[in-house]
């Protein structure tokens, strides 16, 4: 036969017979009270009683003695519940401090970034080989340098011939007016004749034959001055014709430069020599960082604290602090995350910020009340909602804050009364209504 069956046979008897038979005791012992040996031996005196019972101790009880037997077994109970009221009622030790509100500047913190105030891609509009010098990124450059100048090529020419055209149609100009002039002369000329011989016709003097012939003067006369109008009108066009030439081939020579259209710095190497630049290639990138923007995104919820106009500061994280004024809010939110672009502007003379360098942005808002708490202090309720427990008339309290601001000595929270008597220390271990025996602790600074 095996032992361990067997023990493992009696440790489940006894299991049963504590749960069962002496399911009382056991309880008293969970509970943290002594339990006499006795109680849990089935052989003890008091437990052997009805067999050395006296028959005269054992006689039926007559009605008087069994109401007093029942009267003090209910009396028990009713006399030990003060006490189990007391204990559950005692109060819970916890370290509070007397916190008295402050005002406080209430700025509107974000995360965001510097970028420069300009940027741009110098590109060509026409195409050609480089014909100067590179000049290389991070170089300083003034409004109006010329970063790229292409070779001309065949446009030189190109221009001298419109000029020349030009020239030619200006010469026309007088031509077409002494031809107008002496059409116009013509026209006079047969009018008059056409006069007379009319006039002689009517005294007889003249045929009919000269009178038609006349009037056919003055028609040709006619149609001679409008040929010289239209001539003349011709010659004008061909001079603004030849005037666009030029201006186009003026042009087309002026794209050959490429010229910085503001002082900066050069983020990129201009177009190598000899190089091919077709129309949009890439000349050099310039960006200006006099003034800086400081660029950051405010939460829908704190856009009507934000104004334009507003004093504002930021922190690189290498620790530099930076102040300006917002120039610019959003008035259209970024359809995924909600949030409103903001800039603000911060002068830059030494070209030492950087584009692109993190910083912590605090724009200015209206002050209000708080009070400044170890950040141990909060604490949530049943429901998740953030707050802190106060001491008030003896028992716990919760009261729901909100947080403004977090800080290395501790956080800036709202929603109180100006004084408070808030648990620092026990906090967790107290609910609503619970007695508390208070150990005030010294306020924050």
């Amino acid at each position: 036969m095996r032992l361990i069956p067997v023990l493992t046979a009696l440790l489940v008897m006894a299991t049963l017979y504590l749960v069962v038979i002496e399911r009382d005791a056991l309880l008293r012992f969970a509970q943290g009270e002594r339990v006499a040996l006795e109680d849990l031996n089935p052989l003890a005196p008091d437990r052997a009683a009805p067999e050395t019972e006296d028959p005269a101790e054992a006689a039926p009880e007559t009605p008087e003695g069994a109401a007093t037997t029942l009267g003090a077994q209910a009396a028990q109970p009713m006399e030990a519940h003060p006490a189990a009221e007391g204990e559950q009622r005692q109060a819970v030790s916890v370290v509070a401090l007397r916190s008295v509100a402050r005002e406080i500047d209430s700025a509107v913190r974000l995360r965001g970034e510097t970028a420069a105030a300009r940027e741009v891609d110098l590109r060509a509009e026409t195409s050609g080989l480089v014909d100067s010098e590179p000049r290389r990124k991070g170089a300083l450059v003034e409004a109006g340098d010329v970063l790229c100048r292409l070779d001309p090529g065949a446009r030189e020419a190109t221009l001298s011939e419109s000029r020349a055209r030009l020239a030619e149609a200006q010469a026309r100009v007088p031509e077409a007016q002494a031809r107008l002039a002496e059409a116009e002369a013509r026209l006079v000329e047969a009018q008059l004749n056409a006069t007379a011989a009319e006039r002689l016709s009517e005294g007889g003097f003249a045929s009919e034959t000269r009178v038609a012939s006349t009037r056919a003067a003055v028609r040709s006369a006619e149609a001679g001055v409008e040929s010289a109008r239209s001539q003349l009108e011709t010659v004008k066009a061909n001079i603004q014709g030849a005037e666009a030439a030029v201006d186009s081939a003026e042009t087309e020579m002026a794209r050959l430069e490429i010229a910085a259209p503001f002082a900066g710095l050069l983020e990129s190497d201009t177009a190598e020599l000899g190089s091919l630049l077709q129309a949009g290639g890439l000349c050099a990138t310039v960006i200006g960082l006099d003034p800086i923007r400081v660029v950051g995104f405010v939460p829908e919820t704190e856009v009507d604290r934000v104004a334009v106009g507003a004093r504002a500061g930021a922190r690189l994280v290498t620790g530099r602090d930076l102040t300006g004024e917002v120039t610019f809010l959003s008035r259209s939110a970024d359809p995924v995350t909600r949030t409103f672009r903001v800039e603000i502007t911060v002068s830059n003379p030494d070209l030492s910020v950087r584009d692109g360098q993190t910083a912590e942005i605090l724009i200015e808002a209206e002050g209000e009340m708080a009070h400044l708490l170890p950040q141990s202090a909060l604490t949530l309720n049943d429901a998740g909602t953030l707050g802190v427990r106060v001491a008030r008339e003896g028992v716990a309290r919760f009261v729901p804050v909100t947080l403004l601001r977090d800080t290395t000595t501790g956080v800036w929270i709202s929603g109180l009364p100006d004084e408070a008597a808030v648990i620092v220390l026990g906090q967790e271990y107290v609910t609503d209504g619970v007695p508390v025996e208070v150990t005030w602790r010294e306020a924050m600074q």
